[in-house]
């Protein structure tokens, strides 16, 4: 399953991120959203853990978990095609 977290503190690493999911199991892939300009977390990412029942529990009991200052929002990623569209802005 493919794991939305928002929120994040713009500190935390892939590697901290890995360590609190693979407390509820297997971690396949941490994928931190980094500005390509800045080089600085955006505070999202996706975390894919291949077992639905250890992903629902980390999405249970990691939502609204306080991290480095910053209740965590997680939940089931949505496929992009599902998402509403982003509003663009003309100058």
């Amino acid at each position: 399953m493919n794991i939305y977290v928002g929120n994040l503190s713009y500190s935390l690493t892939e590697d901290e991120l890995r360590n609190l999911f693979a407390e509820y199991g297997e971690v396949a892939n941490v994928n931190l959203i980094i500005d390509k300009l800045t080089g600085q977390s955006k505070g999202f990412a996706f975390v894919e853990m291949p077992k639905q029942a250890e992903a629902e529990e980390a999405i249970k009991a990691l939502n609204e978990l306080a991290v480095k200052g910053r209740n965590l929002k997680v939940n089931q990623a949505r496929p992009r095609g599902e998402r509403p569209p982003q509003r663009r802005f003309r100058h």
